[in-house]
């Protein structure tokens, strides 16, 4: 497979502030990755920095084997599309406004393209995003990504706010997305086990570091290694990798 993103010895943070130190992480075409870990391991620090939206404090990310730029417009033009905790939308903006000022000229897909992997938004093309139900605006923020036509799609906390059955509903689509289009997928997620339903990897970070990493079928088998992550005991989780 296509490495599309690589980053080694990945440090990042916050001004001078390093949250995440010394990470190794690759996604790949066709591929869903998890990034597993409790609120504060660094999951969305990483993402934002892979994006260009922080800046490197040491380490290295390549983006289709070159150096990634600094800068996140140009990020986003070398093929990765970032879906943000809180989804970014235009909430004064009908679904169809969105999409259209998501689309980039170097676009393959069409609207109905995408739309045709959420067919419930096809019927609200005129209505604003703000009087979508919650669903149905994760929906268009993760379509909104798929009509830049990128290469990888970095997804944070997509169930945020979501009930239980509408994750069990998306997440479906996000393997689907991989599968028959052939982008990566770096997906940050809370639910952890239904995120390992559809993931190929992941990745199990706590206090800036990685500390374990596996197939998903194998981090599923691992329930106590994830339960330790998520209460943030690093010594926990690095004893089950013994």
């Amino acid at each position: 497979m296509t490495v599309l993103i690589e980053a080694k010895g990945l440090t990042c943070g916050y001004g001078k502030l390093p949250v995440v130190r010394d990470l190794d992480l690759t996604v790949s075409a066709g591929e869903v990755v998890c990034l597993l870990g409790a609120n504060g391991a660094g999951k969305t620090t990483t993402l934002l920095t892979i994006a260009g939206a922080l800046p490197r404090l040491g380490g290295s990310v390549l983006v289709g084997g070159k150096p990634a730029p600094a800068a996140a417009h140009v990020v986003a033009r070398r093929g990765l599309a970032l879906v943000p905790e809180g989804r970014g939308l235009f909430y004064r903006l009908t679904v169809a406004e969105n999409l259209r000022l998501r689309r980039h000229r170097r676009s393959r897909v069409s609207v109905d393209d995408v739309l045709a992997h959420f067919p419930v938004l096809t019927g609200l093309r005129g209505r604003r995003a703000g009087l979508l139900s919650g669903g149905e605006q994760q929906m268009l923020a993760l379509a909104g990504a798929l009509v830049a036509d990128p290469d990888v799609i970095l997804l944070d906390e997509m169930s945020l706010g979501l009930a239980p059955i509408i994750v069990e509903r998306l997440l479906p689509i996000v393997r689907t997305i991989a599968d028959e289009r052939g982008m990566g997928v770096l997906l940050v997620e809370q639910h952890i086990l239904a995120a390992l339903t559809v993931a190929d990897r992941g990745y199990v970070m706590a206090h800036g570091s990685v500390v374990a990493e596996g197939t998903a079928a194998d981090l599923r088998r691992d329930a106590e290694l994830l339960e330790a992550s998520y209460l943030g005991d690093k010594t926990a989780v690095a004893e089950g990798l013994v």
